[in-house]
């Protein structure tokens, strides 16, 4: 599911991305572990700005597990957090994300088409 977000976001562009969907994804991670909102934050506006990087520079898909390891390794060297807080973050926002792709497949399924063709 992830794949297929990244590959919707690519079609999207940053229409999908906005600070307001960036601060739920925070609010949604905070409430669902026992980190600090601006920890939580930090992790999450790092690996999703590399993860819209790859969705506009990527010259090929890859596979959730390929993409969240990627991401995971990434944060955890720009943000000096440990491993295990990294994972848990992104791990619980990748769930949001499927959430969200889930949302917009019902609500919105026009904008899935633009990323089939």
């Amino acid at each position: 599911m992830l794949a297929r977000v990244l590959e919707s976001l690519r079609a999207w562009g940053r229409k999908l991305v906005t600070e307001n969907e960036i601060n739920r994804a925070v609010q949604y991670v905070t409430a669902s572990t026992s980190h600090g909102r601006d920890t939580v934050s930090e992790i999450i506006r790092t690996g999703l700005a590399e993860l819209a990087a790859m969705a506009t520079t990527a010259p090929r898909q890859f596979g959730r597990d390929v993409l969240f390891e990627y991401v995971c390794r990434w944060t955890i060297k720009r943000t000096g957090q440990p491993e295990p807080l990294v994972r848990e973050v992104l791990g619980c926002a990748g769930r949001w994300l499927d959430e969200l792709y889930e949302t917009i497949s019902r609500e919105n399924p026009d904008l899935l088409k633009e990323s089939d063709s």
